[in-house]
């Protein structure tokens, strides 16, 4: 199978540092290549991959201080990948709404996976406007404020098998991983670790946007037993979740998917989440985490986490979110809708 793969540019792929989307495109399209289909991949020029690289930028864009107008040169990553649509049996793209205008009126049949929040009042009119496109959403909740719109799967993400393991170490404090940022709820974490007595390490960078939030909210919360050790990569990764007793995430917004889920389930880390978003879809209560509802329930969960088997949380990640069952949901779905190239020839003429 002939695949395009287009990334958005903002982030190299896989990212430099942090970058959700493009971990999940990265994983995606080596797991592809392994499968044996020919890939593409459409993304920065300082991306890396075992799939043919078309470079449409030099660097990601967050990391270019040249750049003033980013949204020029994702308009010249769609013009690229249109003037080569008929390379490929099916076109997939993790750029939300770009494409669906333009690449409505082409024969190549293309995907396009939502990989953000869907409830805001914006977004309710532009899919109501634009053509019909195909869509995947990363969780059945993701679509709920999209009822109108053409979902033909949700596919769930998955991590490389090995990418992150357990650790043989002893658990000895409690974990947030992530963005400082208000959706995410530090605070919350900080006073549920407190509340039961833990150590809590937020291993977690502050964007410049937060920053102002992160100065007023969080800094002041901090102290000997709520430290911030700063934002890690997959080479530390599963050190710091394997030596956690559990992964906290109080979020406070309808969070899409959340890779740190996933994560900490890799490293046979119970997660204790707050039941917004995917979390009900994820974390298996009383099996893999806790699913709670307010502060008080969270440290309560903190008291039981010992009673979950760290193996099991580890065995059920390898059953349901590894990339290699990801890839293949993907090429499910891609096969329903390629239409073959005789076909397509037709249709132009």
């Amino acid at each position: 199978m002939r695949i395009a793969q287009i990334a958005p540019l903002h982030e190299a792929v896989p990212p430099k540092f942090y970058g959700g989307t493009e971990r999940v495109v990265s994983f995606l399209t080596e797991e592809l290549v392994a499968k044996g289909h020919d890939v593409t991949l459409f993304a920065s020029g300082d991306s890396i991959t075992t799939a043919k690289l078309e470079a449409i930028w030099p660097r990601a864009l967050r990391l270019d201080p040249g750049i003033r107008d980013s949204l020029a040169p994702q308009i010249l990553l769609l013009e690229h990948v249109y003037k080569m649509a008929a390379q490929f049996d099916i076109l997939h793209f993790h750029m939300d709404y770009f494409p669906s205008s333009l690449f409505s009126r082409q024969n190549v049949p293309f995907i396009t996976t939502l990989h953000g929040r869907l409830d805001l009042p914006e977004l309710k009119p532009v899919y109501a406007g634009l053509p019909e496109q195909n869509l995947i959403s990363i969780s059945n909740s993701q679509r709920i404020p999209l009822p109108e719109a053409n979902f033909i799967a949700t596919i769930q993400h998955g991590l490389p098998k090995n990418l992150l393991n357990p650790s043989d170490v002893v658990p000895s404090y409690v974990a947030f991983l992530g963005r400082i940022c208000p959706e995410k709820r530090p605070d919350r974490a900080i006073r549920i670790a407190r509340g039961a007595g833990q150590h809590l390490k937020l291993a977690a960078k502050v964007d410049r946007v937060d920053a102002e939030y992160f100065n007023a909210e969080i800094a002041p919360l901090l102290g000997a037993d709520a430290e911030l050790i700063g934002e890690i990569n997959d080479t530390t990764k599963s050190a710091f979740l394997s030596g956690a007793k559990a992964l906290l995430m109080p979020i406070d917004w309808p969070e899409p998917f959340g890779l740190v889920m996933i994560e900490a389930m890799a490293c046979g880390t119970p997660v204790i989440a707050y039941n917004h978003g995917s979390v009900p879809e994820i974390i298996e209560h009383g099996v893999t985490g806790f699913i709670v509802g307010n502060e008080a329930e969270a440290v309560a969960a903190l008291g039981q986490i010992d009673t979950l088997d760290r193996r099991l949380i580890r065995e059920r990640f390898e059953a349901r979110f590894t990339a290699a069952r990801m890839a293949q949901d993907y090429v499910d779905t891609y096969e329903t809708l390629i239409v073959p190239q005789e076909q397509r020839l037709r249709l132009v003429q």
